[in-house]
């Protein structure tokens, strides 16, 4: 079965939290045998270029460099990699227009190491609004993070958004041949029993293109549920959908898919409702 992505865009700012984000996306586009498209955000405003013409020239310099670097790393890797620096005064926007006129399905960028209970420290401010305003799917890697190779756990809660999750899952498990674990959380009045119609749901949706190893009804907070579930069946990916958001809901994307997110050891992919 082939990759469900074929547009990848790696978002880097070439730092050390960025290397797990630049590995994982180096070897998916060698893995699938795609171009890798990368973008590095960097911040300027006509005052910046204005009173400070010299930083400028020394930022947009640094940048070219990491970019180099890259190529040469994409090339070892024998990925064809298209890379640029984009300028502008907010480097989200940058990233989310990049990912729009590349078409990509897929952006991959770094989670910051710094954990707290707000989404935005949990991500990294730059990482927590591109996962709110992207047009399409966010993996979001740790620094440590390697590309998957044990395991994929898929959190549903039986909603649309899940049901994309669902088939993304299943398409990312049958084409690394690797085992896929079910998870929902039972919360509120009836919570197991629609916990469970949740998982059926899910495993219906699957069939028998990938291979499942587990069906987990948990209990407790759903981050904290979803993260256990990992650990527990020794997975390296979780999948995980998120609602469509209104401009507001966006400030606090997503509690349950960002905080997994913030807090996982592994990759955690993002998945839209629907694809741009």
């Amino acid at each position: 079965m082939s990759c469900p992505f074929n547009h990848l865009l790696l978002a880097t700012e070439g730092t050390e939290f960025d290397a797990g984000a630049e590995l994982v996306a180096l070897e998916l586009a060698g893995y699938c045998g795609i171009p890798l498209h990368a973008v590095l955000p960097l911040v300027s405003n006509p005052e910046f270029e204005s009173l400070a013409p010299e930083l400028e020239e020394q930022a947009e310099a640094e940048a070219a460099t990491k970019m180099a670097k890259l190529r040469q790393r994409a090339e070892e890797h024998g990925v064809a990699l298209d890379g640029t620096v984009r300028l502008g005064e907010e480097p989200f926007r940058e990233v989310v227009e990049e990912a729009r006129e590349r078409r990509a399905d897929m952006v991959v960028l770094r989670r910051r190491e710094k954990h707290s209970y707000l989404a935005n420290l949990l991500l990294g401010e730059m990482v927590h609004t591109v996962t709110g305003h992207a047009p399409c799917d966010v993996l979001v890697v740790p620094r440590a993070a390697r590309l998957w190779s044990r395991g994929i756990v898929l959190a549903t809660d039986g909603s649309p958004h899940s049901d994309r999750a669902t088939a993304v899952a299943a398409s990312l498990a049958a084409t690394f041949g690797l085992p896929l674990t079910v998870v929902s959380v039972a919360e509120g009045k009836d919570g197991e029993s629609a916990a469970k119609a949740n998982v059926e749901r899910a495993l219906g949706l699957i069939g028998t293109g990938a291979r499942t190893s587990g069906q987990i009804v948990a209990e407790g907070k759903p981050y904290e549920a979803i993260l256990a579930a990992a650990k527990d069946s020794g997975a390296d990916l979780i999948v995980i959908g998120r609602r469509g958001l209104n401009p507001v809901e966006r400030l606090l994307v997503g509690s349950t898919s960002e905080r997994v997110a913030g807090y996982a050891n592994s990759a955690v992919l993002i998945v839209q409702q629907s694809a741009a």
